[in-house]
């Protein structure tokens, strides 16, 4: 008999295959099967929150289809698991579609676009109650031709897991997902929480392996090593926001074998203050994050980390409109 992880990661393998070849005529079709009628959706800027299952496909679903007819959705991670009693499944990889008509103000390329996301569902009697996703809105601008962020590391079509074994399609072990559950614990509350003293704190090497990948979003990019998180991102960040507090606030935070996910927002407070990270001066402001993590365990030690911020709407909290800059075609780096 199956477990229920494995009856909602499939459900949640199924919705993704409705929606290859989806259009405006049965888009609602194949989004209620899956979907409570009160359904929320929590999302990136600029949707935000929408609540009720019609304002999610109208919302979201439907204009997405019409501006990628041909899009299909690839996930390189699905896994299931449970917080705080509730029922949850995470995946994230691309959308991938051909950008035919505008999207959300963004001028269509007529091109392949990669639409890089993240997931949460939580679910409840077999249908989804809650949604939290996350898409790298400005990733989909650089492609259309639009970058307005200087990223200290190379933007890249962001890979899957190395070992091609991030969709869980099967049941979980229960020593491997405690296994992996801890080390992550440990790492944010033994080690990422010492670098508001600084980075020589934190002590990468007990829980990352010396040449482990990190995935970041755009206007951040991907680093390799340790060093390279150091020098390219956790460095500039920790001096950028040096009162943060991250790791709580969580939405969900599960593990299913060797892979772990989290999201919650705000999951990280701070006081933007210095200079360097995002390419931006210190503003001297108080700002929140949305923000998803996957992480694959190899061993004892971490190997690969995906990380999705809503660098948009962090952004717009220091008074960055970047969807204004892209109306008046303002700021563009060329």
């Amino acid at each position: 008999m199956e477990s229920v992880h494995l009856k909602n990661k499939k459900l949640i393998q199924e919705l993704s295959s409705r929606l290859y070849n989806s259009n405006n005529e049965n888009i609602a079709e194949n989004i209620k099967d899956y979907y409570h009628e009160d359904a929320v959706l929590y999302c990136f800027h600029p949707i935000n929150k929408v609540e009720g299952i019609d304002q999610i496909i109208n919302t979201f679903y439907r204009p997405l289809v019409s501006s990628f007819p041909d899009l299909k959705k690839d996930s390189y991670i699905l896994m299931a698991g449970e917080y705080q009693e509730n029922q949850w499944v995470t995946a994230t990889g691309n959308f991938v579609g051909t950008f035919k008509n505008d999207w959300l103000e963004i001028p269509a390329s007529q091109h392949a676009t990669w639409i890089r996301f993240g997931e949460f569902h939580k679910i409840k009697d077999g249908k989804i109650i809650e949604t939290r996703l996350l898409i790298d809105m400005l990733d989909v601008m650089r492609q259309a031709g639009f970058k307005f962020i200087p990223s200290l590391a190379p933007e890249t079509n962001v890979p899957g897991p190395s070992t091609y074994d991030g969709l869980l399609l099967k049941e979980d072990d229960t020593h491997e997902r405690a296994k992996s559950l801890q080390l992550v614990e440990d790492m944010i509350f033994k080690g990422l929480r010492k670098a508001s003293s600084g980075l020589e704190k934190q002590g990468l090497e007990e829980f990352w392996k010396e040449d482990f990948m990190w995935y970041g979003p755009g206007g951040i990019g991907t680093t390799k090593g340790i060093q390279g998180f150091k020098d390219y991102h956790q460095g500039p960040f920790v001096k950028a926001l040096p009162d943060r507090v991250g790791g709580h606030n969580h939405a969900s935070r599960f593990a299913d074998g060797t892979y772990i996910a989290s999201t919650g927002w705000p999951s990280v407070e701070a006081t933007h203050t210095g200079a360097g990270w995002l390419g931006i001066p210190a503003p001297n402001k108080k700002v929140t994050m949305r923000v998803m993590d996957w992480w694959r365990r190899e061993g004892d030690l971490l190997a690969e980390n995906w990380v999705l911020i809503d660098i948009v709407e962090y952004l717009l909290q220091l008074d960055i409109d970047i969807f204004d800059r892209l109306r008046k075609r303002q700021y563009l780096i060329r």
